[in-house]
């Protein structure tokens, strides 16, 4: 299992990503990243808050690309880091490169997610 974890955040797999992302209930925010990626690091810190406040509306999850080109590859990932949230089991909306969190959290709300 990679280094790439941030507190409060879920690792999802090429495995699980099913079960996890496209089964859930509730919208999902799923950030493409990797170990070596400095811009995935800066985000994390936005996400695990984003994901305890907002924990009843949204999931938020991390997929290591290293280690799970599968998933990536479906989705056409391409840089990190990528967010993609899916709702329903489809991606409704795609943003690469890091943000702050209220940009991030606007972002999210455009696609009503929020």
């Amino acid at each position: 299992m990679s280094n790439f974890k941030v507190a409060g955040v879920d690792q999802v797999t090429d495995a699980d990503f099913e079960g996890e992302v496209l089964k859930s209930e509730v919208p999902v925010l799923v950030e493409f990243g990797a170990e070596w990626c400095g811009p995935c690091r800066q985000l994390g810190p936005v996400l695990g808050e984003i994901s305890r406040e907002e924990a009843d509306r949204l999931k938020v999850v991390q997929l290591d690309v290293d280690h799970n080109p599968r998933t990536a590859i479906a989705y056409n990932v391409l840089s990190v880091p990528s967010l993609l949230v899916f709702r329903g089991g489809e991606p409704v909306k795609q943003m690469v490169g890091a943000r702050p969190k209220r940009r991030l959290l606007a972002e999210l709300a455009e696609a009503e997610v929020l």
